[in-house]
């Protein structure tokens, strides 16, 4: 089968491996959508982010579904042609963590594409999948192949807002519109914001905002004051979903959360400076969110039931052969929102 390998930064290979075979209880799935994520950029445009770098080739992706080919023995309630949404999350279900019902954190979690661990976790970017049957979800009829590729960036919006707690008749900020802040529009919306505020450096991503349900967005490049205007009487917001990763927008929220506000962080940046004297005079919750487990399920149903509209994402959908355009065309915020590989 043909597989989507990084090498090392701009070093992307389309290479023959080995598609195994579904032992017991576990499927064989033929990758159809295979959506590219920020970690995928992060390896092909640097190798690594943060202190995890390359140490051996990898195939990369981990936003995936495809059609069951064949079935392992054991297995019940799928078949053969059943398609399927699949979880990149594999945790043990063993380590002190995951007998806390904190799978994310699993200390030996097989999360597809990942060079944390050596040898690293080999993607999902491939004609064909072995996968655990439990890693499959089905996808509902009228429910494109396309539209079912994000639910894993749909589960982690779905984990912060699991994180943050109840968002009903709540003022939502989202700082940063790519696809995850985007995502974060809708996950608050479908669990009952009443306002969503949506900013960004770039009007095309605002107008992706304004499509998925955000009822006001700021361009903070060139109209930062009126971000700014809603820091009157200690803040409006009672809660931040910070997607960017930038430190000025983290401070920026901080001065427009209300007073015991909640910020989200799911942007990853490296290290920021924080006014501490403010965080503590409106006694902020700071909060981080990691990946997901449970909420694969959960946006799985959301956009089957049509609950949620993820098409107004996609961007462009590329051949596997062409997955370094895919990769370049992904990579520029000014064009892409969401892009896809055909498998």
């Amino acid at each position: 089968m043909k597989s989507v390998v990084i090498h090392a930064a701009k070093d992307l290979r389309i290479e023959e491996t080995d598609p195994g075979s579904a032992g017991p209880g576990q499927v064989e799935i033929a990758i159809e959508a295979g959506g590219i994520c920020g970690s995928d950029l992060h390896y092909y445009n640097h190798g690594g982010f943060g202190t995890i770098r390359l140490r051996e080739p990898m195939i990369l992706g981990h936003e995936i579904a495809g059609t069951i080919k064949a079935l392992g023995s054991g297995v019940s309630g799928l078949a053969v042609g059943d398609r399927v949404a699949v979880s990149p999350s594999r945790p043990c279900n063993a380590c002190d963590y995951c007998l806390k019902g904190q799978q994310n954190h699993c200390l030996n979690m097989r999360f597809y594409g990942s060079a944390m661990p050596m040898p690293h976790i080999q993607g999902a970017f491939r004609q064909r999948l072995v996968a655990e049957s439990w890693q499959c979800h089905k996808v509902a009829d009228g429910i494109s192949i396309n539209e079912a590729a994000f639910a894993e960036p749909f589960s982690v919006t779905l984990h912060a807002v699991n994180r943050a707690g109840s968002l009903l008749g709540k003022r939502v900020l989202v700082t940063g519109c790519g696809p995850i802040g985007a995502l974060c529009i809708l996950a608050a919306r479908a669990h009952g914001a009443q306002e969503i505020v949506a900013t960004d450096v770039m009007d095309a991503v605002l107008l992706k905002a304004l499509e998925v349900g955000a009822d006001r967005t700021i361009n903070v490049a060139t109209d930062s004051d009126k971000l700014a205007a809603y820091s009157a009487n200690k803040g409006h917001f009672d809660m931040m979903f910070e997607a960017s990763g930038n430190e000025r927008a983290v401070r920026a929220g901080l001065d427009v959360l209300k007073p015991r506000g909640i910020l989200m962080q799911l942007g990853l940046g490296g290290d920021v400076s924080l006014p501490q004297n403010l965080i503590v005079a409106k006694e902020i919750d700071m909060r981080g969110s990691f990946r997901f487990h449970e909420e694969f399920a959960l946006a799985v149903d959301l956009i089957n039931r049509r609950r949620v509209d993820v098409k107004p994402l996609l961007t462009s959908i590329f051949d596997l052969d062409d997955a370094v355009a895919a990769f370049e065309a992904a990579g520029d915020r000014s064009r892409s929102m969401k892009v896809q590989l055909s498998f």
